[in-house]
């Protein structure tokens, strides 16, 4: 398969207070199409750091971003358009990822109206995209506050598949949701993932929710990257003694 995402050397230095905070320190990985790479750690290990990174929500202090071959670590207006329809990102919290003033099937629909779809087609097009996660068109009309939290992700998904990218980043998407519902989001990206042959960055803190579901992962702690393999690798034969307490932690 292709290479989609190359991250090299990345680096991030926050300024507070006249204090550095390096978060991210010399991080490099590689993705390639239909592949599912897990970033996992504790809060403050740099993963999400790494997740709006490499998604261009923040600037890189030094290193480089390669979507599909094309650097984007400085990406601005046109290209940066161009990237977004190849990579889209989910978030912790759906409900505060979509406008409350927009109804889900508006929040889905945005996208498409932006890139060219008329009113008509983009509505289609929103109430088979629910229908894909899951929901029925019911949904469309229905404000974020108004479902819960586990619809509301799934209607994030739909919003993140509506302009088709070959990537998808989901920033701990699943764990603000109760134990079932988290079984039924990764059920319904399984499926997505094989039906589009889309690639996941999949950012979370828990090793044992992504032992079968991704394909790759890379342990990070205080910004580094300390260890990376199969899950069953990191998980039966951890080599770094925070990964061992990690494992511990979870198992």
């Amino acid at each position: 398969m292709a290479e989609i995402l190359k991250a090299e050397h990345l680096r991030k230095v926050f300024f507070s207070q006249e204090r550095e905070v390096l978060a991210v320190d010399d991080v490099s990985f590689s993705l390639k199409q239909g592949e599912k790479l897990a970033i996992i750690g504790e809060s403050g290990s740099g993963k999400t750091t790494v997740a709006r990174l490499v998604t261009r929500l923040i600037d890189a202090s030094s290193g480089k971003i390669f979507l599909e071959g094309d650097d984007i670590t400085h990406a601005r207006g046109k290209q940066l358009k161009e990237a977004y329809k190849k990579m889209q990102m989910v978030f912790q919290s759906p409900i505060e990822s979509f406008d409350p003033r927009l109804t889900l099937g508006d929040g889905i629909m945005e996208s498409l109206l932006n890139h060219g779809l008329k009113k008509a087609a983009a509505l289609e097009e929103c109430l088979k995209l629910l229908s894909l996660c899951g929901l029925p068109k019911e949904f469309a009309p229905r404000y974020p506050h108004e479902v819960s939290g586990g619809q509301c992700q799934r209607a994030a998904i739909a919003r993140a598949l509506a302009i088709e990218p070959k990537l998808l980043i989901l920033d701990e998407a699943t764990s603000a949701l109760d134990v079932t519902v988290q079984a039924e989001i990764l059920k319904l990206l399984q499926q997505l993932q094989k039906e589009r042959t889309m690639a996941y960055l999949f950012i979370c803190h828990d090793i044992a929710l992504v032992q079968d579901f991704c394909d790759r992962v890379i342990v990070m702690h205080e910004g580094s990257i300390v260890e990376e393999g199969t899950p069953d690798d990191v998980i039966k034969h951890p080599q770094k003694a925070y990964t061992k307490k990690l494992i511990e932690s979870v198992l």
